[in-house]
């Protein structure tokens, strides 16, 4: 085991983690268990000034009191380079300052920082866009902003689900079957009148049995994935919505999409990638802040965490 490593982990602001879910705690939690020291800024931190990208973090104190989990107990200016690992933990949207963020992380890695998932990575991945590269495992589906034309990939297939490129927690997705006399406004308002680019895809009826989200560390999968099964009425499973997660072992397509996905992934620097799955289809490859280590853990006793700081040490001493 890696010893005394220093790492630091950017985030939404700590007090509006959940503790008690929230999977960057978990991570640190475990890698403060293991003796690592944990640091934590917010992205609005970073900054680049003649070569070096600094910012101002906080070395904190871990406790398991989910209401008083955490004690600040230093505070400066750092380098990025300086620490073993930098873990861009920040939830989505990926908008114009995330995109930002990695360029500043980029330049990061050019000054000899080891980021995870790796800036360009994180940009080169766009968590709707990215099932495009692996149509084998996907369901019909079109990328357009234009409204008469996905306007006739509903007529074509019925039953569609539309979503916005840049959303998470199933926000702004809509289900359109044919019928439906808000057709044109949906389509209005979700490409914002043909100025932005959407998904449409055949809705999967299997979604009943839950959205799974299959997490991959390291290129390998987690024998568990965590199933988001909607509500009563609901189309959208994830825990966002109101989605109840129930863990469950992995099935065999779940396994044949891990095992194609994994290694290429892996290869390209995402050392944490939550695929979502629906029955046998591939539905979306979240690189930003995948989460439900907590959830799986606590059902089956799969510690993620562990799973996850094992990865990122043999990751480090690379």
């Amino acid at each position: 085991m890696a010893q005394g490593l220093s790492l630091l982990f950017i985030l939404d602001p700590l007090g509006e983690l959940k503790a008690y879910k929230d999977s960057s705690v978990a991570m640190m939690r475990e890698a403060a268990r293991r003796g690592h020291d944990v640091w934590a800024c917010l992205q609005p931190a970073l900054r680049w000034r003649d070569g070096r990208v600094t910012a101002t973090a906080h070395r904190l104190e871990l406790g398991a009191d989910d209401h008083d989990w955490y004690r600040v107990v230093e505070t400066g200016s750092h380098e990025l380079s300086s620490f073993d690992a930098v873990l861009m933990r920040k939830d989505p949207p990926f908008d114009s300052e995330y995109l930002y963020s990695t360029h500043l992380l980029e330049a990061a890695e050019r000054g000899g920082a080891r980021v995870f998932n790796a800036a360009r990575a994180l940009r080169d991945h766009n968590e709707k866009l990215a099932i495009t590269e692996f149509a084998q495992f996907a369901v019909p589906t079109l990328v357009a902003r234009e409204p008469e034309a996905l306007r006739a990939f509903q007529a074509e297939f019925g039953d569609v689900i539309l979503k916005p490129l840049d959303g998470m927690g199933g926000a702004g997705i809509f289900r359109v079957r044919t019928g439906d006399p808000n057709l044109n406004v949906i389509l209005e308002t979700i490409t914002q009148l043909g100025t932005r680019t959407v998904m449409a895809q055949r809705y999967i009826p299997e979604i009943r049995d839950g959205d799974k989200r299959v997490l991959l560390i390291g290129g390998r999968p987690v024998p568990h994935a965590l199933a988001r099964i909607p509500q009563p009425g609901e189309s959208r499973g994830n825990l966002a919505a109101g989605g109840t997660g129930r863990a469950q072992p992995l099935s065999e397509s779940d396994l044949r999409i891990a095992a194609a996905l994994g290694p290429v992934l892996a290869a390209r620097g995402l050392l944490l990638v939550g695929l979502d799955v629906i029955g046998s289809h591939l539905t979306e490859i979240n690189v930003t802040s995948p989460t439900c280590f907590v959830e799986i853990t606590q059902q089956t006793g799969f510690d993620v965490a562990a799973m996850f700081v094992d990865a990122l040490e043999q990751a480090v001493a690379r």
